[in-house]
């Protein structure tokens, strides 16, 4: 059965960061069903095991496909690969999963790792968001999903459990700015669904082992927002469990 076949008939996903953590396990998950292709997303295919190994009991339809997010010519070339994956088919989803943290404070702030952050938590889903959006426009739902964090929040920053106030600036004020790009975007595309979206604190390698959250029960809330959201929720920055979050 050739891939255009299958994802003719099937919601079609793509994934950054999609080789461990919460990436990984929305691509578990959406593959339990035979209704969903996902193209899975991560900087090195060849050495992302626990991804590949999903292809032994998926019932969707699973693509790997090469992406650094700091690395526009990479962005710039994958709408390519999807369209030839796709078969002639729209995206339907796009959520943006892939990030970096790097711990500094205010009056830590090194330059490099600030850039570095901008440009992958940021820079890289607006341009890829913009890069997919004939895709998108093809798609049936037209739903974009940025990851970002309850550290994105001005307000409520400071009462995100793990850490301090002060912590993780670079990284926080690349979840604000990512959260403006979605606002943004509902703005200019009233007809998508654009989210940004707080998975919480999840036991991952970037949450660490003390988290709260199991990845397992985060991502299946963060599905069930994504695929109950309307353009009535475009522009909405929520939690996994679909509570709103202030700006």
């Amino acid at each position: 059965m050739s891939s255009a076949t299958t994802a003719a008939r099937q919601t079609t996903w793509l994934i950054t960061g999609a080789s461990r953590g919460i990436g990984l396990e929305l691509v578990r998950q959406l593959l339990a069903s035979p209704s969903n292709t996902v193209i899975a997303a991560c900087r090195t295919p060849s050495t992302a095991s626990a991804l590949a190994a999903l292809k032994d009991t998926a019932k969707g339809t699973l693509h790997v496909v090469q992406l650094d997010m700091a690395d526009f010519e990479s962005i710039r070339v994958l709408p390519g690969v999807l369209a030839r994956i796709l078969g002639g088919q729209g995206l339907d989803y796009l959520i943006n999963n892939a990030g970096i943290l790097k711990g500094d404070t205010p009056l830590t702030l090194d330059a490099d790792v600030l850039l570095e952050t901008l440009r992958t938590n940021t820079v890289g889903p607006a341009l890829l968001t913009a890069a997919c959006a004939p895709l998108l426009d093809a798609g049936a739902r037209k739903t974009v999903l940025n990851v970002s964090s309850g550290l994105g929040s001005i307000a409520g920053a400071d009462k995100v459990p793990g850490t301090g106030p002060r912590a993780v600036a670079s990284y926080s004020m690349s979840k604000a700015a990512l959260n403006m790009f979605t606002y943004k975007l509902k703005m200019e595309k009233p007809e998508w669904v654009a989210i940004t979206l707080a998975p919480g604190w999840v036991k991952t390698d970037l949450g660490g082992a003390d988290a709260a959250l199991e990845v397992a029960d985060s991502v299946k809330g963060i599905l069930k927002v994504v695929m109950e959201a309307t353009v009535a929720d475009s522009g909405k920055y929520l939690r996994w469990d679909g509570e709103v979050l202030p700006w």
